[in-house]
């Protein structure tokens, strides 16, 4: 018996095998290829679809991009350099970077758009970014009253007074408080308007008479390209996200009255095309202000612009309040906190929070929305590629500023996307 034990313990292995490399087939990107593009009979038609337009678009697009040429002061000068080659001409672009960007703004004042732009992203980053200190968010309060200065000049006493306006609504809110929630509303609107349409102008004229601090004036129409479009994105971006808020808030009020015109208002805005209300804002919008008012053109278009957006805004935070469970609205009652407090503190937070995907989406198509003001006189980068190509320079270029002005859109709207992804990622609560 003894003898028969030993035999078998003879069988048990006594030491261990080192570790064996794993089969080539099941790492690196001899595994990613086998999983991804050859796993199954359709993915494997989808990757030679696939394989062939890539080869197809850099045996076509290759030799394009190579052979550019960058250095030519007209379309012949390159078609001459080329000799029959096929290349791009971006010397369109070198010699014209500048009228794509600013439009006809003087090119002795490019410093201003330049360091508002500098400066819109100073004021952006604390609220986009918890690291910055909070005390910048002082300067992003008056960044608007200092950008419109930069850009338009003349007097600093009218954007200042304009800010002042806003001071003016919160405090009547807060005065009016006492007195209802909905004649608190009331006042905080009508106001700041009041102040704007009849104050502001005269008070500023005085003020400029006794201290003259400005910059020379420059007029709208001699705005234009990349410039005009970032001026009327940025507002409208930055705008009707609050104005949104409010509409959804107003659109689920138990105040019959302040329903019905949340309702009417996104229902008749969201029904009608943008271009309509472009054209609204360039031709009828004068007609309804009192005589002898000059109300800027740019303005005009970013109020519509702005209007427009908040109306789809009001209805992708609506869509964030309607995901939320009846639970959360039953704890900020049982809390004992008011209506304000419960959507400052409890609801509205988690809302924007699941809407994030739905706002910044309405954001990117806002942006590129203002290509459409080529529609009512405004140069954007299209309307402007439409004067270069009017030069007998330039007669017949398009797929070079074209593919220009696709890349600067292309960047503004990637990154919003990517800031929408880490925001994501960062308020994410449900990590297991």
């Amino acid at each position: 018996m003894s003898s028969k034990q030993n035999t078998t313990a003879a069988f048990v292995r006594t030491d261990m095998l080192a570790q064996k490399a794993p089969p080539t087939g099941q790492v690196g990107a001899v595994r990613w290829v086998r999983e991804n593009l050859v796993s199954s009979p359709l993915n494997i038609v989808l990757t030679l679809l696939g394989v062939s337009a890539v080869y197809f678009l850099i045996t076509h697009l290759g030799p394009w991009f190579t052979n550019s040429i960058w250095n030519a002061g007209s379309l012949a000068e390159c078609r001459a350099i080329l000799d029959g080659k096929s290349g791009a001409c971006f010397g369109v672009i070198k010699d014209r970077w500048h009228q794509l960007l600013f439009g006809f703004y003087p090119q002795d004042s490019y410093w201003r758009p330049t360091l508002a732009f500098v400066l819109m992203v100073v004021a952006m980053a604390p609220v986009l970014f918890e690291a910055v200190p909070r005390k910048v968010l002082w300067f992003s309060a008056v960044f608007p009253a200092v950008a419109f200065w930069l850009l338009w000049g003349g007097t600093i006493w009218l954007p200042a007074l304009a800010m002042l306006g806003f001071a003016i609504g919160y405090a009547a809110f807060v005065l009016l408080q006492r007195v209802s929630p909905l004649v608190a509303v009331i006042g905080a609107v009508l106001a700041p308007v009041v102040w704007w349409l009849f104050v502001s102008g005269p008070l500023s004229e005085a003020m400029a008479g006794i201290i003259p601090i400005g910059l020379p004036a420059i007029q709208s129409h001699e705005f234009g390209g990349f410039m005009i479009s970032i001026i009327i994105g940025v507002t409208g971006i930055a705008l009707s996200l609050p104005i949104g808020i409010l509409l959804a808030l107003g659109r689920q009020s138990d105040m019959p009255l302040v329903k019905w015109i949340c309702v009417g208002f996104i229902e008749f805005i969201r029904g009608v095309p943008l271009i309509t209300l472009l054209f609204t804002a360039s031709l009828l919008l004068n007609y309804f202000l009192p005589p002898g008012t000059n109300f800027d053109i740019v303005l005009r278009v970013i109020i519509m612009v702005t209007l427009f957006a908040a109306a789809y805004m009001a209805e992708v935070v609506r869509g964030g309040f309607a995901a939320l469970p009846r639970g959360q609205y039953e704890a900020a009652d049982a809390l004992g906190l008011d209506y304000w407090k419960s959507q400052r503190l409890i609801l509205l937070p988690q809302a924007l929070k699941i809407s994030i995907p739905g706002i910044v989406n309405t954001f990117i198509g806002l942006f590129k929305d203002t290509t459409l003001v080529v529609f009512i006189g405004i140069l954007d980068p299209i309307g402007l590629s439409s004067a270069i190509r009017a030069d007998s320079n330039w007669n017949g270029i398009f797929m070079e500023l074209y593919a220009f002005i696709a890349l600067c859109f292309f960047i503004f709207c990637f990154g919003m996307s990517r800031y929408s992804q880490y925001l994501e990622g960062k308020l994410k609560t449900d990590h297991h």
